[in-house]
């Protein structure tokens, strides 16, 4: 497809923000396929490598896990006007 002039495109507003490229979208949708297509292989797979090493077969459901259900984000947790929530609290220990 041609574009013209160096920089300027048909649409000058580009793509809408969090609208994957067609690239990533068939990307994700092929990984998807193979994951659901293997389900049955994968359990067995990792039940194998369970058997032998407990925590490796743990980091490869986690790994597999944050393809789909996404990270939660750090939150921080601060009082009125961002000030901090245990600036006037003292902690003291009775003996």
């Amino acid at each position: 497809m041609p574009r013209g002039r160096k920089g300027h495109t048909n649409n000058p507003n580009g793509r809408p923000k969090g609208v994957p490229n067609k690239t990533t979208k068939e990307i994700r949708e092929a990984y998807q396929n193979l994951v659901e297509m293997n389900l049955d292989n994968m359990t067995q797979w990792i039940s194998e490598v369970a058997q032998k090493d407990p925590n490796k077969a743990m980091e490869l459901m986690i790994k597999l896990s944050e393809y789909f259900i996404p990270k939660l984000a750090r939150q921080e947790i601060t009082g009125a006007e961002g000030k901090d929530l245990f600036n006037d609290i003292k902690f003291t220990f009775d003996e």
